[in-house]
């Protein structure tokens, strides 16, 4: 019976938060117990499991499972090398093996390591040997590295974004492995590089002209001789060498195919590329124009503060604006400061302290703001998110009112790519005229649907929409938009085992 060992290390990183990543920002599953994590559950994990568990001619080897509790900061290099070494060993554990699965990002970052998901693939190599087939899944927003791709087989991304296909990407993956392993398939991969950091609605995959892509890379997948075809994007804020955007395709023997379609992918992409920037609003103009709305609540996206991009979550710069503004309406603000969580856990409810909040991770951009308020609700931060049901945890939280404001406090970041973290500690965004919302995108539904007016603010931020300002110094140039409008001339590159 073929065994086929499956393992895990997801995390998306900022270059740009100051604040590390740490080992003790992961969750960590092993051996079984990765099983019982997933089987049942929406990540790509599970999806490879369902598929796995449908055929009984396999057998399933689970090794190690590693995924950042949020993104965050560059990994330290005593956190890689403490995971990394437990990713290995747990595959030098599993004993001879016929096949593997590897479920990763592709935006991780370690001091000591520019291209983690590359080393983990290249030294899986040299322990369970260059001739079994590895398939990995991967986030559309990761960083596709030469050694990727050649220490795997095939590599499957996302199709959605905002994501909401682990599972499925899970699963597909899967079942191209079982495919390879039974000699149903020869893999090759041409990948071609695009020299494009980009942003923005046009990149949500059910409205924005990326669809044009999603729609051909799911029509070659669904063709005879089509094994795994994307687009990946990368993500902009996580400066390495081999940053940009990618095109591949993954054809069943046809080099010709692969090569002219991942030419194809390219080119559609390349030609909505120069609108795949956010327009954005500067932070006086954004809370001016937020004061003329008179009814109904005003959505002020504050991406360059998302910590589901690898941001702080310790923005407090448009709080600062509102209140040199002198903005008179209620306002719902998330941020991170585990000194002021601290200290309305010490006053208790209904207490009012005076506290400064902001720049916990990153005062060099954000200086504390001094306020007084009362303590409304303290929590332990621990709830499920409203998107996928996933156990999430912010520490300790406060809900303080300072006058009309009311701010959602926690003691480390968490995504905050839909409402949950607000409806956890009784916060309606709804009751609000103004809410913060620390997100690129998040589902219709929860916001845009609904609200009065959304504005993109300009803000300061490690992962800001206006990336000409972050200051990349390592990704290769010319690149869009950080050189204005570049030539592109496509040449595909063709990746076998």
């Amino acid at each position: 019976m073929p065994r086929i060992v499956i393992a895990e290390c997801k995390q998306e990183v900022s270059t740009f938060n100051p604040s590390p990543s740490h080992y003790e920002d992961f969750r960590i599953v092993r051996g079984p117990a990765m099983v019982d994590y997933h089987r049942g559950g929406g990540e790509e994990v599970a999806g490879a499991i369902s598929v796995f568990d449908a055929d009984p001619s396999v057998q399933i080897v689970p090794s190690f499972g590693a995924s950042a509790i949020t993104s965050g900061g560059v990994l330290s290099a005593a956190g890689f090398q403490r995971l990394s070494g437990e990713f290995l060993g747990s595959l030098a554990e599993a004993g001879p093996v016929d096949a593997a699965f590897f479920s990763l990002h592709g935006a991780m970052q370690a001091e000591n390591e520019d291209d983690p998901e590359g080393y983990l693939l290249r030294e899986a190599r040299r322990i369970l040997g260059e001739k079994i087939p590895f398939v990995v899944s991967l986030d559309l927003h990761g960083i596709l590295t030469d050694r990727m791709l050649q220490h795997s087989d095939a590599v499957v991304c996302y199709h959605t974004y905002p994501h909401v296909d682990f599972f499925q990407t899970g699963a597909r993956a899967a079942k191209l492995l079982l495919k390879i392993l039974k000699g149903q398939a020869r893999p090759v991969t041409a990948r071609v590089k695009i020299p494009a950091l980009v942003r923005g609605d046009e990149l949500i995959t059910d409205t924005g002209s990326i669809r044009e892509c999603i729609e051909l890379a799911q029509q070659l997948e669904a063709g005879d001789k089509g094994l795994s075809a994307g687009v990946m994007w990368g993500n902009p804020f996580t400066d390495v060498p081999e940053l940009r955007t990618n095109s591949i395709v993954c054809m069943d023997g046809d080099e010709a195919a692969a090569r002219e379609q991942a030419l194809a992918l390219a080119q559609r992409f390349w030609k909505h590329h120069s609108k795949m920037q956010v327009p954005l609003t500067s932070l006086v103009e954004s809370v001016r124009q937020a004061a003329e709305i008179k009814s109904g609540t005003v959505v002020m996206m504050d991406a360059a503060d998302a910590t589901s991009s690898g941001a702080s979550g310790d923005s407090n710069a448009i709080l600062g604006e509102l209140i040199r503004q002198q903005y008179r309406g209620t306002a719902l603000i998330p941020i991170v400061d585990p000194t002021a969580v601290r200290q309305a856990f010490e006053a208790g409810v209904g207490a009012t302290i005076q506290f400064s909040v902001g720049g916990a991770f990153d005062p060099a951009r954000f200086p504390p703001v001094k306020l007084e308020a009362q303590v409304r609700m303290l929590s332990d931060g621990k709830f499920r998110s409203e998107s996928f049901g996933w156990k999430w945890d912010s520490g300790k939280t406060a809900v303080l009112q300072s006058g009309s404001y009311t701010l959602v406090v926690g003691t480390r970041p968490v995504s905050l790519f839909d409402r949950s973290w607000f409806f956890a500690n009784g916060q309606d965004p709804k009751r609000f005229n103004l809410v913060v919302v620390k997100s690129p995108h998040c589902e219709h539904h929860m916001f845009a649907d609904w609200c009065a007016k959304l504005i993109n603010v300009d803000a300061p931020g490690s992962t800001s929409a206006n990336v000409r300002g972050l200051g990349h110094t390592r990704c290769a140039r010319p690149m869009f938009p950080l050189d204005g409008e570049i030539e592109f001339h496509p040449v595909a590159d063709i990746f076998r085992r």
